[in-house]
Formats: C-alpha cells, structure tokens, sequence
C-alpha cells in the first residue's frame, strides 16, 4: 500500500457513521466544557506541565508519525516549502514542549473581574471572564497547531474540538494520543480536547452544524478553507480571509526609518498574513523616498509592480520594476512581490487601505504626530501602527504569550486572539432580597 493509500485508509473510520461520530464528540465536549469551567488554575497548569513532558519523552511515536505524513507528502508532490511546513525535528518538538510551559506560566483569565458596581437599590453587580464553552478549531497542515489550540482553549477553560488536514492526520493523531493522560494527571475530564479522526469532509459538515454543543468556531489555514467554514456553519466563526497589509510613507516620513520598516515587514517573513503586500508613498516626497525604499527591496529579490507615477519614478533611477494590474492592488501576494503606488494625500491613503485592504495590519511612517494620530483613528483595521513593522502584529510581540489567531472580524474578538479573547464574560448580581416594583 502506497504511503497516500495508507493516509487515507488511517483517516476514514470504517464504520462511516460519521454524523453519529462527530454528533457523539461535541456532546462530551460540551458536558466536559461544564467541568473544565470550573476547574483550577492549578489543575490546568499541572495537565499542561505533564504535556510537556510527554512531548519531551514521545520522540520516538511523533517523529514515526511525522515520517508517514511525509512520506505521503512527497508521494503528492508537495512543494519543499510545504513539506518543511509538515516536518517534525527534535528541536522543533522542544520548541513546543517550552511553548506549552510558557502558556501554563500566562496568568488565569477565567474569574477576571471586568467591572462592578453597586445599584442604589442595593444590587451588587460584577462582569467576569468566563470561557465562552466549546470551541471547534479547523486547519490545515501545520503539525504544532493541534498542541497549541488545545493548550490555549484548556488554559481559558474551553473544551476543544480539532479538525486538521490530511497531510498531517498521522502527526495529529499522535499528538492527540498525549492529551488523555495529561488531562488525567490533573483531574480534567479526557473529553475536554478531542481530535476528529477522520479528515472525511463529511465529518465537517456535521461539525459546522451543531450550534447546539459548539459555540465558537476558528478556521486556520488557507482563503478557500475560511470561505467554507463561514459559508457552511450555523455557528460564529472568528475568521480572517487574508492579509492584505499597507505600509504609507508619508511625507514627513524619516528616509532611513521607511527604508528599514518597509523592508522589514515585506521581506523578514513573506508567506505570513501580516506581512505588507502593498507600498503607498506620499507625492511631495515619492522623488525622494521611493526610490531609496524600492532599492533596498529590489535588493532583497523582490519584485515591485507599479502604477504609471512610480513607475515614472523607478524608471528614472533605472530600478527594476513592472506594470501593475488593477488586481495587484487588492493581493495578498505571500512572495516576494510588492504593489506600488503614488496618493496626493494622507486621506487618499486611508481611503486606499479601507477601501483596497483586508482590515488586518496597516502601518504609518512618518515624524508628524498630527498626520500619525489621523491615520491611526482612521483606519479601520484589527492593528495600526505608526512608526512600526506590521509584522508586530503577533499575539507573542504584543506580549499575550501565545495566539489562536488573528480575527479581522469586529464583533467579541480582533486582532491577535489570546486567552483573553477565548472567553466571554457573565454578570453576577447579588443582592439582599430585593424584588423588582
């Protein structure tokens, strides 16, 4: 049987009921996720210590695994790239032991106290962090995900329901097989994270319908794969289709500065969503900045599409570039490809990026406060920068420890999802037996 052959065989049960399946997993999680709200911060942290531990001690069982996810890989024709993406080394399973202890050392959300107050009728009321229940968490072929949605929902006091892709079903599966015994050492009921063992798309086509035991679900992958899930489920999703990220010279923007922040953000990691796609420069200093910027990017292998004025520009100065398209200007291109354009104005420029952007990570240089403070209240994305790369746009660089992922949505959540941003929060009222006239 050929290592693809094999894949698919792992990943459909025989039996095929696979709506009693997955119907069956969401009950226990939703039953689980009434214990686990409860549960101590001590509890949690001594499950997510213990997993630690056997990531540290199941070298062997992760990395077998990961070899047949591989094996299939190469048999598809998966690009090196990709294939890297799927790889499991020593050093990585480390790097997720210590990602777990890092997360088991963030503070507690759950029992944070927002805000109080005391009616003058009496009524004492309180509004604290709870989990929001039961979270369904999609994605696709990145091995340390199923580590770090569990960790992040059972440290927030959410059971989890995960669904990954087939080129990482083995992997995922021998991940999974930890949780129980972590979960068991600390008290925890074992359904609290559970593992869809099928990639069957039936199983998730059930799985988006149950608004009955679900209550929040967070696609992670690809724009094809968070169209389906938000198109298909009856539950909300926390969703970003893409990044499509500006970074705006104006013109009082420091030379150096937009040279080095513009650079940074397009090239210190391109296949990432809040790496900038699109380059706007103020026309009283595009003579001046761009073609500084556009040589330091050239230089760093990457491609500029232009409009006829920086065209114009580069072509003076001899730098390399290409016409752009009217597509051009709203691509996330995740390469080493850069749209280019000239504005008249700093309003020009947040009409752009409201208008072309993806309400992601957009950034400002320039050293007027005046024009900074517009730019930020006037654009509507989840971050806005002034003065700052947008690939600052991480829940580790604003110091949240880890992320789930990142919401361009405006309702509960946005930007970069942390603990905090898996709960909700509920009213406690306490009185002395008042009653309402």
């Amino acid at each position: 049987m050929s290592a693809n052959a094999a894949t698919n065989a792992a990943a459909t049960p025989a039996t095929a009921d696979l709506a009693g399946l997955v119907l069956a997993i969401a009950k226990r999680a939703r039953a689980a996720s009434l214990e686990l709200a409860t549960a101590t911060t001590a509890q949690k942290n001594a499950a997510l210590e213990r997993l630690a531990g056997l990531i540290e001690t199941s070298h062997e069982p992760l990395l077998a695994a990961n070899a047949r996810d591989l094996a299939a890989a190469r048999e598809n024709g998966l690009a090196a790239a990709q294939i890297d993406r799927l790889t499991l080394t020593p050093e990585r399973l480390a790097h997720l032991a210590e990602s777990v202890r890092q997360v088991a050392a963030l503070p507690d959300p759950v029992g944070e106290l927002l805000d109080e107050t005391t009616r003058p009728n009496g009524l004492r009321i309180r509004r604290v962090r709870v989990p929001i229940g039961v979270i369904g968490i999609i994605y696709e072929a990145r091995p340390n995900v199923t580590i770090d949605c569990a960790i992040l929902c059972l440290k927030s006091g959410n059971a989890s329901i995960l669904r990954g892709g087939k080129e990482i079903f083995h992997t995922n599966t021998a991940f999974a097989a930890l949780l129980p015994a972590a979960l068991a050492h600390a008290g925890l009921p074992a359904d609290a994270v559970q593992l869809i063992p099928t990639t069957d798309r039936a199983a998730l086509n059930t799985l988006l319908k149950l608004d009955d035991y679900i209550h929040c679900i967070i696609p992670r992958g690809g724009e094809s794969l968070i169209r389906f899930v938000a198109e298909n489920a009856t539950i909300p999703v926390i969703k970003h289709y893409n990044g499509v990220c500006f970074v705006y010279l104006d013109e009082a923007a420091d030379p150096a500065m937009a040279e080095t922040v513009t650079v940074n953000a397009k090239t210190s990691r391109v296949s990432v969503c809040n790496a900038a796609e699109q380059l706007l420069v103020h026309r009283a200093a595009a003579d001046t900045l761009l073609p500084r910027v556009a040589r330091a990017l050239v230089a760093g292998k990457v491609g500029l599409r232009c409009d006829p004025a920086s065209a114009a520009i580069l072509a003076r100065g001899q730098i390399p570039h290409t016409a752009a398209t009217e597509a051009d200007y709203r691509t996330e291109f995740l390469a080493l490809t850069m749209a280019v354009r000239v504005v008249d104005t700093l309003d020009e420029a947040v009409a752009i990026i409201n208008r072309d952007g993806s309400a992601h990570s957009d950034a400002i240089i320039t050293r007027d406060e005046a024009a900074a403070r517009r730019f930020l209240a006037g654009v509507d994305s989840s971050a806005v920068f002034w003065n700052a790369s947008t690939r600052f746009n991480d829940g580790f660089e604003f110091g949240f420890g880890a992320e789930i992922g990142i919401s361009t949505d405006r309702l509960h959540a946005r930007g970069p999802m942390g603990l905090r941003e898996l709960c909700s929060y509920k009213f406690l009222v306490e009185g002395t037996g008042q009653v309402r006239g």
